[in-house]
């Protein structure tokens, strides 16, 4: 099979208002120290790269591939948000995270103001870490804490110190860092409704000004898909998974973090992830690494996942897109329904065909749709229209 790089090119309606639209930036660091037995992601131990890739390879190639997104957007504003994901980007240190934001600036540059995220590994962090990051710019961190128990991140083959990833948030917090976020896993076998709660006590004490709390997915080709498969484990329970829910939501409200997408809560508005903000608000953004997605204008497309095969295409002076799709009228209606309903603030009514907006009222009185929010001409998920939020939107865009 002919793996030549073909030259990549968006049609000039995708780039129409690039410029006068909101434009983040989020960046996939595809490394990891071990992998985790329920992550999915595009990642890779240095055992499964060998000679393959290098950290330092991939930030070559992604300097290649933001000075090739700049020219090829042209108008494109300073990035509003950075996001840089993985993987572990931790473990690159501060100096090459700072490299990262380094490539950025001097591509499509900061916009006045921007917020600049990295996700980290609480076992790849220090004091030193975390100064390092604010000397760099980085305005925000997001912490992997998943659980508390023991024997929880056991399942998920995750390994903490204890108490590390409180201690990572103080430090972060000494270093100037205003916006935390922890993350948290709900739904692992033999997870008691105890231990979830001594989590989520533990986040609190951290004094965090943003959590994600995600249930726990059985990914296919994961080892905690072959675990399942085996018998070794139950699948998650769907009503477990709905009671650990509420019980996360009640205890983050009444701590005064408020739900403003399904599965995050933030202390305030200026505590909310602005990039994520982005895709569920349909914005533009380049996502920069091996196998990251991108969207522009009604365009996506994303990178070629291995890093070796990343950092060869780029190295022929092409971007190294693997594949791309145009989104048709339909598909964005589809996408927009999907995300915005899952935001606090809902979606405009007026949105929805007249089907739509007959399953809305139909929602409403069910009680998944607020009626006071309809009234007002929007959609917005109830309590128990959260726990629902999958089939509401299947009912809203039949």
């Amino acid at each position: 099979m002919d793996e030549s790089p073909v030259p990549f090119v968006l049609p000039p309606d995708a780039l129409r208002g690039v410029g006068s639209r909101p434009f983040g930036v989020y960046v996939h660091v595809p490394f990891c120290a071990t992998r985790c037995g329920y992550c999915d992601f595009n990642t890779y131990t240095a055992g499964e790269l060998g000679s393959a890739a290098s950290p330092e390879s991939w930030l070559d190639g992604l300097r290649r591939e933001l000075d090739l997104a700049a020219k090829l957007l042209g108008a494109a504003p300073p990035a509003d948000t950075v996001f840089v994901g993985g993987g572990t980007p931790s473990l690159l240190g501060a100096g090459g995270l700072g490299h990262v934001l380094d490539a950025v600036r001097s591509s499509f540059g900061l916009a006045p103001g921007a917020e600049v995220t990295t996700e980290s590994n609480p076992e790849s962090t220090s004091p030193e870490f975390f100064a390092g990051l604010r000397e760099a710019g980085y305005t925000r961190v997001s912490l992997g804490m998943q659980s508390t128990a023991r024997h929880v991140l056991t399942v998920l083959d995750r390994v903490h110190t204890p108490g590390r990833p409180t201690r990572a948030v103080a430090e972060a917090r000494d270093a100037g860092f205003e916006h935390v976020n922890l993350d948290l896993i709900y739904g692992t076998p033999g997870e008691r409704t105890s231990d979830l709660r001594a989590s989520v006590e533990a986040v609190l004490d951290a004094g965090v000004d943003h959590v994600s709390a995600y249930a726990l997915i059985v990914e296919e080709g994961t080892a905690l898909a072959r675990r399942v498969r085996r018998g070794e484990l139950p699948p998650p329970d769907d009503d477990v998974l709905a009671e650990d829910y509420e019980l996360i939501d009640s205890m983050l409200s009444a701590a005064g973090l408020r739900w403003y997408e399904v599965s995050n809560w933030a202390a305030s508005e200026a505590a909310q992830c602005r990039h994520n903000l982005g895709y569920w608000l349909g914005g533009d953004w380049w996502g920069a690494g091996p196998g990251a997605h991108s969207h522009v204008g009604g365009v996506r497309w994303w990178n070629a996942k291995h890093p070796a095969r990343y950092s060869s295409v780029l190295a022929q002076g092409h971007l190294p897109v693997a594949g791309q799709e145009r989104l048709t009228g339909d598909d964005r209606k589809l996408e927009r329904v999907m995300l915005e309903l899952r935001l606090a603030e809902g979606l405009p009514l007026d949105a929805l065909d007249g089907d739509g907006l007959r399953q809305a009222e139909r929602a409403v009185s069910d009680g998944l749709l607020d009626r006071a929010a309809a009234a007002k001409g929007r959609a917005v998920l109830t309590d128990r229209g959260r726990l629902l939020a999958d089939a509401v939107v299947r009912r809203l865009v039949v």
